[in-house]
């Protein structure tokens, strides 16, 4: 039976520059680049050289410590360079794309007459298995376990997130095969959470569906996991973006693996937001070409603003990124800024007179407007963490590196993401989601 879950904290961040419901033309990206630092937990041993041939879902490299969990080319064409960074750390690979767009067949299946060996199967040899994500730890899921539950979130509360209702529209088929698939590798629970009684999402069979109410974080997995499956010691559970499931659908319903996708190029600093099609790697050049407005310094982002990873325009698409933010960059001072009426300051607060409009919208830099000092408690955090953990108790934990503090206040739940709007509201600038980040990698080397 369906939930529905009204959730009072959290924080909406009104933000200039979101997507219109219009897919645009891209220029079609001529180079492309696979990112192992996308995939926490991977040590990636490479299968090609420079000037290989591949083909779209040809393996690129696989994991030393799990060689089934591979990675394939979104692109057909020659591999271009190999990037090294320090101590030979592989950084990129890079694929000049050609015009043929040759697909490696992995064969159609009917996903309900398979059994589930042979639908892992078929995930990890595409490539389409890294999709999936395995919670403890925010880490490429383990092939080898069942989890107890598994996530989809149908919308994105983040500022300025996709909306997959436009994105998906035409994707039902491929929708309901993935959520079949994912039916068969759970062996029970697979939740969709909703905003809305009206999605379109609602139809689909094999699902549990679940209603979110509330402000951002409503749309992530890990509240919404927390308040439907919460992760207790020992168990796991997985999440997908619902692009994925769209993807793995297509996988078993063409036989092909087709890293396409849409985009949603947001930002104060977009000529025009709308939505792109494009594919996992593609060159962020060939996305934002003749449509930054150039008024100032940009910073662009992939992801959110919140969680997203810093990048400039010779930059690529990477695996998990489903957004483009483009915002002024904080590099000015202001003496005295607090001092400053602040009608056109967003706060959190109640600080400046702009929270007597609370429908305007901004258009936010990225400076502090502070500094780091004493982790103050003020009771901020609490204020936008809609989960039943303590948050400041718990980073102290991480700081602290006590293992069994930390699993007593709710490590095994949460992941960065579910702490970025803590980080945002933050009076003493605490670099948070690294906190959370670092103590998840300890408990996982600790306790593995």
């Amino acid at each position: 039976m369906s939930k529905v879950i009204k959730l009072k904290k959290g924080l909406d961040i009104k933000l200039n520059g979101k997507a219109k419901k219009v897919l645009v033309k891209s220029n079609e990206a001529k180079v492309c680049a696979i990112k192992p630092t996308d995939f926490l937990n991977i040590t990636p041993r490479l299968t090609v050289k420079s000037d290989f041939v591949v083909k779209t879902g040809d393996v690129l490299f696989a994991d030393k410590k799990n060689p089934r969990i591979v990675f394939t080319s979104p692109v057909s064409g020659i591999v271009k360079a190999i990037n090294r960074g320090e101590r030979r750390k592989l950084l990129e690979i890079v694929i000049q794309c050609d015009e043929k767009h040759e697909f490696k067949d992995f064969g159609k299946a009917n996903v309900n007459s398979l059994k589930r060996e042979d639908i892992v199967s078929k995930l990890l040899e595409s490539g389409i298995w890294p999709s999936i994500i395995q919670r403890p730890y925010a880490i490429v899921a383990d092939p080898g376990i069942t989890p107890k539950a598994i996530f989809v979130s149908g919308f994105d509360s983040a500022p300025l997130g996709p909306d997959y209702e436009f994105v998906l529209n035409d994707r039902k088929d491929d929708l309901q095969t993935g959520f079949d698939c994912l039916k068969q590798l759970c062996g029970k629970n697979v939740n969709l959470g909703l905003k809305n009684t009206n999605s379109i999402f609602s139809n689909f069979k094999n699902i549990e569906i679940n209603y979110f109410y509330g402000p951002h974080p409503a749309g992530n997995t890990g509240v919404q996991i927390h308040h439907i499956s919460p992760i207790n010691k020992g168990e796991n559970v997985w999440t997908v973006n619902i692009q994925d499931v769209a993807m793995i659908g297509h996988l078993f319903n063409t036989g092909k693996y087709d890293p396409e996708k849409i985009i949603a190029i947001t930002g104060s600093e977009i000529k025009k937001p709308a939505y792109v099609k494009t594919f996992t790697g593609a060159s962020v050049k060939s996305l934002l070409d003749d449509n930054l407005k150039g008024e100032c310094n940009e910073r662009i982002i992939l992801g959110n603003v919140l969680t997203g990873e810093k990048t400039n325009e010779e930059g690529y698409v990477g695996y998990y990124t489903n957004q483009i933010s483009v915002i002024p960059e904080g590099n000015h001072y202001e003496f005295l800024g607090w001092m400053v009426p602040g009608f056109d300051r967003f706060s959190a607060t109640k600080m400046f007179p702009s929270f007597l409009t609370p429908k305007k919208h901004y258009s936010l830099d990225t400076n502090f407007h502070g500094e780091r000092r004493a982790f103050v408690i003020s009771g901020q955090y609490e204020k936008v963490f809609p989960m039943d953990i303590y948050p400041v108790y718990l980073l102290k934990a991480m700081l602290a590196e006590d293992i069994d503090k930390m699993e007593q206040l709710g490590i095994y739940e949460v992941a960065p993401e579910d702490f970025a709007l803590c980080e945002f509201v933050c009076t003493s600038k605490i670099p948070v989601q690294r906190i959370v980040r670092q103590g998840l990698n300890l408990v996982m080397k600790e306790t593995n």
